[in-house]
């Protein structure tokens, strides 16, 4: 932990050459600090980490050299047993957070060797004794989080006590006072719904996905918005890799997903990932087919939340004079976002389900008095594009009427837009737009080479061309 290289790297030789010589004292002296509250906080978390790195049997301090042995077949029977005491102790010594999850990764790392082997007969008692234990909540979360990270496991071995896990984390995500115990359950019931093997057996968890739900609003509701961002993170996870978990009560848990994106109070990193939620269920087109696109009020409400993040755009004086250079002065977090996600909607749900709802937001966006609604709708026709290139060729003369106005508009950044939108067309709609409006496009670029005062316009114009 020295802040001296050479220091570091005697100390770490050292400690290589202790496991080499003396594998079970130096294990065992790692396990017995970490429920001693007398040694400092710094230097407990350290120790759960060596010790984890130690029972890793694929740990190596140096990724050029070859991995060492594994140490647990090292140590004696009764230093085995000592060790995994040790470990149990300093769960139940109530650690700060920052040690408890590190003593659980250690838990975790030993438990994946021995669960298979039958040789831990009172790890999964106490666990499921810590896990139902609501009035010891450090302690409830601490196992719940094992039970995430043996989710493989518990999936592999343990189908025949489903139901009592399915009742345990049921209690779990509704705990009355701890955010960070129905946090950590639903990370375990992600991570097991995820690794069970079949859908009889996913179905017999589907009635948990309300309680799941919650665990996040309860979180919004109390304002502890980084606690609810691991929510969202787990969920997303979840939307990714078992989309047909969510499918029986997708209007509820979508419609959720889209008030946390609409609440323009709440952090932009929240309201990012409630839109990364529908955007990975609109695109999980081979998993579940179809889910996304049977409720368009949802699609609506999500592309009308995109192209309002598309207004966190400033008149950065940067962005002027630069021809190169902080390309992307002035925009805020949610502009890179809104572009990236109007994009991946547009190729999930297609022309068809997305053109009707920006033929009806973008004339609004275009007759307002905001320089930045007329940016936010054409960049938005130049994300859309590739997505809906077949129905937006069936209305290819308003699509470059609106283009070409903005060629027009008196601020710089929706003229540089303008350009963007028609070379983004010209790759996406071509070659259809340049046969038939190169005589209206040409001059309107011609045009737009002349405009001196706006290099970044220019600039734009020569990567086009």
């Amino acid at each position: 932990m020295s802040a001296s290289n050479a220091d570091r790297a005697a100390a770490e030789a050292a400690f290589h050459r202790l496991r080499g010589s003396h594998p079970e004292p130096l294990a065992l002296r790692l396990a017995s600090s970490l429920a001693a509250p007398a040694t400092p906080a710094e230097l407990r978390a350290m120790a759960a980490v060596l010790l984890r790195k130690l029972l890793s049997p694929t740990a190596s301090s140096d990724s050029s050299s070859a991995a060492p042995p594994p140490l647990w077949p090292l140590l004696s029977p009764d230093g085995q047993a000592a060790l995994k005491a040790h470990l149990l102790a300093a769960l139940q010594s109530d650690p700060p957070k920052p040690i408890a999850k590190k003593v659980c990764d250690a838990i975790s790392e030993l438990a994946t060797l021995l669960l298979p082997e039958n040789t831990w007969a009172e790890l999964l008692p106490f666990l499921f004794r810590a896990a139902s234990t609501p009035e010891a909540p450090n302690l409830q979360e601490s196992a719940l989080l094992i039970f995430a990270r043996l989710a493989d496991y518990i999936a592999e071995s343990l189908l025949d006590h489903l139901m009592t896990i399915h009742n345990l984390l049921a209690s779990a995500l509704a705990h009355p006072t701890s955010p960070d115990v129905r946090i950590a359950a639903l990370s375990a019931a992600v991570n097991l719904v995820q690794c069970l093997p079949t859908n009889a057996d996913r179905d017999k968890m589907q009635d948990l996905l309300p309680a799941m739900m919650r665990a996040l609003t309860d979180c919004l509701n109390s304002s502890q918005e980084a606690s609810a961002q691991e929510a969202l993170e787990l969920l997303v996870e979840l939307a990714g890799a078992e989309p047909r978990f969510l499918r029986r009560q997708i209007a509820d848990v979508a419609g959720a997903m889209l008030q946390i994106a609409e609440a323009a109070q709440l952090e932009d990193g929240t309201r990012h990932l409630a839109v990364e939620f529908v955007i990975t269920l609109a695109e999980a087109r081979e998993r579940a087919p179809g889910m996304m696109r049977r409720l368009p009020q949802f699609v609506g409400r999500l592309f009308q939340v995109l192209m309002q993040m598309l207004l966190d755009v400033e008149d950065d004086p940067a962005w002027h004079t630069a021809e190169t250079e902080d390309e992307d002065a002035g925009e805020g977090n949610n502009y890179g976002v809104a572009q990236e996600c109007l994009d991946r909607l547009a190729i999930a749900i297609g022309g068809n389900a997305v053109v009707p709802i920006a033929s009806e937001l973008l004339p609004q966006y275009l007759s307002a008095p905001e320089w930045q609604k007329h940016h936010a709708a054409l960049i938005t026709l130049a994300q859309i594009a590739e997505g809906c290139a077949k129905v937006m060729l069936k209305n290819l003369e308003q699509v470059v009427s609106m283009i070409l106005n903005g060629f027009q508009h008196p601020h710089p950044r929706v003229r540089w837009a303008a350009i963007n939108a028609i070379g983004q067309l010209s790759t996406d709609l071509g070659p259809d737009l340049q046969v038939q409006y190169h005589q209206k496009v040409l001059p309107a670029l011609a045009n737009a080479m002349d405009d001196f005062q706006n290099p970044r316009v220019q600039h734009m114009l020569h990567l086009q061309s």
